[in-house]
């Protein structure tokens, strides 16, 4: 796995003809750093798209998986779940997609289709769920092969670069969001990517956004306020007004019993991270008065679709860093550490 002219197959298939050679950055195992590798990609089956990746952001979820805090991924593993590509080849059974289309890929790729979840409009909750980057190959590539029922199309205004975004940072936002109802009081906890985007979707909206980031993050405070906060502060201070909801995307769980101090009775805290720090105790006496604390799981088609025929009327505009894809590394590190203003995006060599 150490030689970047290597040839490594994640299905195991011998290379036949059709099939195409191209780069990855690979994670070998959790903790250490991406390695540069040539894979052979096979043509795509029944119900399967093959993709030219022309574009694929860097969300923490990505940091979750290679630092090892999301258990069991697949191994090795090309990971990256924000991607925009080029569909290059069809597999059977699939026709409403064309050759020379561009698509979305997000976080959750793959479900039964049959279980009571699925059949319920409750596909997130799959128990047998496989997600893009995580248990099946993501986005830090050339090429891809994704499940076409999971695949959205992009609107035609953005480019891939500002897409990419879209593709966890806006849908998971954007659910989250939904679990707000129609809180006019909005708190965002944690202004990184997901943030920069449901705040324009809030404004659009005529609510009342209030931002926190970390204390001391003036360059994220100041960006928020941009974007049309009405209030940005440390996350370790309550606003000028009680919320109506609070949505925490920052991995920290010290944030929810904040949050609820921040909430009016009544109001609900949303953690829309797939992976948090422990909760710490709290007194009762912050969650009475019938205030709540749910959690958002990955997200469904139809928020997808709904998502991407919001943003191009609001207009939702992303503000990304480019990154070539061999520099993953540095991609993550500089997510890891917060010096990232909106989004980072890798870009595969041309």
């Amino acid at each position: 796995m150490t030689s970047q002219t290597e040839i490594y197959h994640p299905s195991r298939y011998c290379k036949s003809e059709g099939d195409l050679i191209g780069s990855a950055m690979v994670l070998a195992a959790a903790g250490r750093p991406l390695e540069r590798l040539r894979l052979i990609w096979r043509q795509p089956r029944s119900g399967e798209l093959l993709l030219k990746i022309h574009a694929c952001g860097v969300c923490r979820t990505d940091l979750h998986v290679v630092d090892g805090e999301l258990p069991h991924p697949k191994l090795p593993l090309v990971p990256g779940h924000e991607v925009i590509g080029k569909v290059i080849a069809i597999g059977e059974g699939i026709d409403h997609v064309q050759i020379g289309d561009r698509v979305g890929v997000p976080w959750l790729g793959h479900v039964c289709g049959t279980c009571e979840y699925c059949c319920t409009a409750r596909e997130n909750l799959c128990e047998t769920a496989g997600f893009t980057g995580y248990q099946r190959d993501g986005g830090y590539a050339d090429y891809m092969v994704a499940d076409a029922r999971f695949c959205f199309s992009i609107p035609p205004g953005y480019s891939d670069e500002s897409a990419a975004p879209l593709m966890c940072a806006g849908l998971i936002g954007y659910r989250a969001l939904c679990k707000a109802g129609d809180a006019y009081r909005l708190g965002l906890y944690g202004f990184g990517a997901a943030a920069h985007i449901l705040a324009q979707v809030a404004h659009h909206q005529g609510r009342r956004v209030f931002a926190f980031a970390r204390p001391g993050d003036e360059t994220a405070m100041a960006f928020a306020r941009q974007l049309g906060t009405v209030w940005a502060g440390p996350s370790d201070q309550r606003p000028p007004e009680a919320l109506d909801a609070a949505i925490i995307f920052a991995p920290i769980g010290a944030l929810v019993p904040a949050a609820l101090r921040a909430i009016r009775p009544g109001g609900r805290v949303i953690c829309a991270g797939i992976h948090m720090s422990d909760i710490p105790s709290f007194p009762y006496e912050l969650l009475w008065r019938e205030r709540e604390v749910v959690s958002v799981a990955n997200l469904t088609r139809r928020d997808g679709v709904e998502f991407l025929a919001l943003a191009p009327k609001v207009p939702v505009r992303t503000e990304t860093v480019r990154y070539a894809m061999a520099d993953a590394n540095k991609a993550l590190t500089d997510l890891r550490s917060g010096n990232i203003r909106g989004a980072a995006v890798l870009m595969p060599a041309p």
